[in-house]
């Protein structure tokens, strides 16, 4: 069943009342609540965004952005590890109909994500640990890291408790087929996707 879409005062959320006056006066910033505490996420660099571009066309091609599913970046999770914790993925496959799904602070209740990818930027740590927790806590049944701080892509399946599972790393020179349970077939190409995320050379 889907959580109703609640708003509570702000006042009654001291948290994330603080949290979005961090973000009015630091625009371009991701600013987050995970385990409690805010996180404040630099503007991405160029070399982010044409990771992100390069990885959304996969799912875009099997179909994955119609129909049943919806390819969206920057849409907040809100998650169960405290009362008032939301995080904002750069990359997530979700539900279509998950607009019904507003739980608060334009936020939305995990079921109807049935994927979320990280491009890591110089707070890797937060996406390689606290997240992998969160997300993992909140039953996000796929959660994909492109690792460019170690040149790695994490595949994170089947959650259990604050963890998941099953964390498959794969190297450059890899093709990785995702867990069809997310709709369709997507294939990622590890080597294009990490060299899409590096700056280019002058």
């Amino acid at each position: 069943m889907s959580a109703a879409a609640v708003e509570r005062p702000h006042e009654d959320r001291p948290l994330i009342a603080e949290a979005n006056l961090i973000m009015e006066s630091l625009p371009g910033r991701r600013v987050e609540i995970i385990g409690g505490q805010i996180l404040v996420t630099p503007s991405p660099d160029v070399a982010h965004a044409r990771a992100l571009k390069k990885v959304t066309r996969p799912f875009e091609s099997a179909g994955l952005d119609e129909g049943e599913t919806e390819v969206l970046q920057g849409i907040g999770i809100w998650l169960p590890g405290g009362p008032e914790d939301y995080a904002i993925p750069d990359f997530c496959l979700v539900e279509a109909d998950i607009d019904k799904n507003l739980i608060e602070n334009n936020a939305y209740d995990p079921v109807a994500f049935r994927l979320i990818l990280e491009v890591t930027s110089s707070n890797w740590r937060t996406d390689l640990r606290a997240k992998v927790t969160a997300y993992a806590e909140a039953k996000v049944p796929v959660y994909v890291i492109v690792d460019r701080e170690h040149q790695r892509l994490h595949v994170l399946t089947d959650p259990a408790g604050d963890t998941y599972a099953t964390h498959r790393v794969h190297a450059p020179g890899e093709i990785v087929i995702l867990p069809r349970s997310i709709g369709a077939e997507v294939t990622l190409d590890v080597n294009e996707i990490l060299k899409a995320g590096q700056p280019k050379a002058n």
